[in-house]
């Protein structure tokens, strides 16, 4: 998908004390509920059930309330140990814990959707992605609740397009966004009280740079706006962004952000649960986010796939603390 980007016109000079325009968008909520989930059950690489404690660590609640949010951290969900499920145990992957999954995001779906309800913001902490089959389907319930539909951006090195029947290696964490357009496993795919959870138009894929073969085919059937790395190297992170805030933003009440961190290069986020190559860098990241705080429209946001074993001095979690400032409205001026 691509659009022609409008010509920028240079702004008149203003005093240095003048507000810029990004500052005058007025915030929906200036609440924030942090929600961890620390699961690995959808990955076949241990580790980033400790996502939650490492941006804890990192001082994630502090940079929230110094930006002016009230802040209440809810702890984690509950969450099995692999050792602890039977005969699937330490040796299980995939499929083997899609039960375990599904009761998870229903938990969790029923604590994002309560926090829309109460007129905060949630903000989730992977854990793996396989937890936005639940974090987003509950901020669609509570917008369900109002007549509203939601839109969602992906932010992700990946399309987690996969379903239980074409994944090969059978992990969850590669099937969220199928789930919440109605596809795969039931458990997973009616969480939401509203069906689809999201609309394929409402849906934004930014980032993209790994995909198999099953999900370039749904993107293509479901005619879903996939913006892959190529499209931010040939038309830049600007008019990307500015073209899925726009599809997320269509006919909704209010845009989730679900962001994998490793859309981000390696180079910069290197503790990721599975880093691929050529992704966005430091500053592409940040300008992301400051784009999704000018629209005044974030209703949740997950910030997942964070491995603390494969990191550098919580380098990686420290990184993705200053991203979500910049989404909840840090500004450099």
């Amino acid at each position: 998908m691509s659009t022609t980007t409008p010509p920028v016109t240079m702004p008149v000079a203003m005093p240095a004390t003048a507000p810029s325009p990004a500052a005058v968008v007025p915030r929906k909520v200036d609440a924030v509920r942090i929600i961890g989930v620390p699961m690995d059950l959808g990955a076949s690489r241990r580790g980033v059930d400790m996502g939650p404690s490492a941006l804890r660590l990192a001082g994630l609640a502090d940079r929230l309330a110094q930006l002016g949010y009230t802040v209440e951290d809810c702890g984690n969900v509950r969450v099995p140990d692999r050792t602890t499920l039977g005969p699937a145990g330490e040796g299980g992957t995939g499929r083997d814990f899609l039960p375990s999954i599904a009761l998870v995001c229903e938990e969790l779906a029923a604590l994002t959707a309560t926090t829309v309800r109460l007129g905060a913001v949630p903000l989730v902490l992977g854990g793996d992605h396989s937890l936005g089959a639940g974090s987003v389907a509950g901020v669609a319930t509570a917008l369900g609740e109002r007549g509203q539909r939601l839109g969602l951006i992906w932010l992700d090195a990946h399309g987690d397009l996969h379903t239980p029947e074409t994944s090969h290696s059978g992990n969850v964490h590669g099937m969220p966004v199928a789930h919440l357009l109605g596809s795969g496993d039931p458990r997973l795919s009616h969480v939401s009280s509203v069906y689809p959870a999201v609309r394929a138009e409402n849906l934004a894929f930014v980032g993209l740079r790994d995909l198999d073969p099953p999900e370039k085919a749904f993107i293509r059937q479901a005619g879903i706006a996939a913006f892959t790395m190529r499209d931010i190297d040939e038309r830049g992170l600007r008019a990307v962004m500015s073209d899925a805030i726009e599809i997320a933003s269509r006919g909704t009440g209010g845009i989730h952000v679900s962001c994998d961190a490793d859309w981000v290069d390696p180079a910069e986020a290197p503790g990721v649960g599975t880093p691929v190559r050529g992704g966005a860098t430091m500053r592409e990241a940040h300008l992301a986010m400051e784009m999704i705080s000018d629209t005044g429209a974030l209703v949740g946001m997950d910030l997942v796939e964070i491995n603390p074993i494969l990191d550098r001095h919580n380098h990686t979690a420290e990184l993705a603390v200053d991203l979500l400032a910049s989404a909840f409205g840090r500004g450099i001026l």
